[in-house]
């Protein structure tokens, strides 16, 4: 089994926080976005992983330091690490075709802006499984249109008229992606876009027009890294579920508590020093980072901040930022001071 994670992007809607790191690597509950979403795929494949073909965008911003830690996750994984580059943002199909030599047998693609929570087998008749939610607003997403055997017939974006409450997350497995190639590959060469960009939609309803079988896999929970907001609320949700799993270690040993508190559930790295302070709940805070005189809840603060007389809620910090000060639903990129 393949893993392919087209992650070219530079994440605009979480700046000022994807403007020093790729959004895909900023930690949620302790762990960059992709890594735990690589995690959670191997998890639910249940099967192993022979190669993780990550498709990154411009040297200069996915740098050496980025691949040599997307190469340590696929290691970690027992599988190999392929790095592909996508120059131009031309679109998901695009992407895709990016990582053409890694394009064969079983795979999953997984665009790498979302979390899951999911326990399922996958459908061994189906040539494809779309992975999707149930949602109560359906028109406001891509969703799934199924027939009366459960297969998929139809992709439909933003429905004005129900046609289902599945919508697509943007995670696929194919029972062999070659397939999937060749249709992006007619779509390339006959240059079909939409909104001026190559679509993996396109690729797949050409192998629906070919008779392939989709299936629905249905994820428990499906967690946005979009923005600010929706980034605290998934770094919310992913430590209770983390706090409920008890599979990981949220507070590191070496972190030194002088007349503070924590509250769970939260992550708090290696060598944090909280003085005078509580934190928690549902709070995240990085490596090296030293809080004092302060109340924190419901927030993400990563590595080797100083944060003095603060009282913050729903606020997100970077690396590098000292912070002094009394504002609360805060939002500061790194290398920030505010004193």
């Amino acid at each position: 089994m393949k893993i392919i994670v087209p992650m070219a992007g530079r994440g605009s809607r979480l700046r000022p926080h994807s403007l020093t790191v790729p959004k895909p690597l900023i930690p949620v509950a302790g762990q960059p976005i992709v890594h735990r979403l690589v995690k959670d795929i191997a998890k639910v494949l249940k099967q192993p992983i022979e190669e993780i073909a990550f498709v990154l965008g411009d040297p200069a911003w996915f740098d050496d330091a980025v691949v040599s830690k997307l190469e340590d996750l696929a290691n970690s994984l027992g599988a190999k690490a392929s790095i592909y580059r996508q120059d131009k943002p031309l679109g998901t199909g695009h992407a895709i075709m990016c990582a053409k030599p890694s394009l064969s047998g079983p795979a999953v693609i997984a665009y790498a802006d979302t979390l899951i929570r999911a326990e399922f087998d996958l459908d061994s008749t189906a040539d494809s499984v779309i992975w999707t939610k149930q949602v109560d607003n359906p028109e406001a997403y891509g969703v799934v249109k199924l027939n009366s055997n459960d297969e998929i017939v139809e992709l439909v974006e933003k429905p004005e008229t129900f046609v289902s409450d599945q919508a697509v997350i943007g995670i696929y497995y194919f029972k062999d992606v070659a397939v999937l190639k060749g249709k992006l590959q007619e779509i390339l060469d006959e240059n079909i876009t939409n909104g001026g960009e190559y679509q993996i939609n396109d690729g797949i309803k050409r192998m629906m027009a070919d008779g392939k079988i989709f299936k629905t896999g249905t994820v428990d929970e499906w967690m946005d890294c979009g923005n600010k907001t929706i980034t605290i609320e998934t770094n919310q949700r992913m430590l209770g579920f983390l706090k409920a799993d008890g599979e990981e270690q949220l507070v590191a040993t070496s972190v030194k508590l002088e007349n503070s508190n924590i509250i769970e559930p939260c992550f708090v790295g290696e060598n944090v020093v909280l003085k005078n302070t509580t934190i928690g709940p549902f709070v995240s805070v990085g490596n090296g980072t030293v809080i004092e005189n302060s109340t924190v809840k419901n927030s993400l603060i990563q590595t080797c901040t100083e944060i003095k007389n603060a009282n913050l809620d729903k606020a997100m910090i970077g690396n590098h930022v000292k912070y002094n000060g009394d504002f609360t639903s805060i939002s500061i990129g790194d290398y920030s001071e505010l004193e």
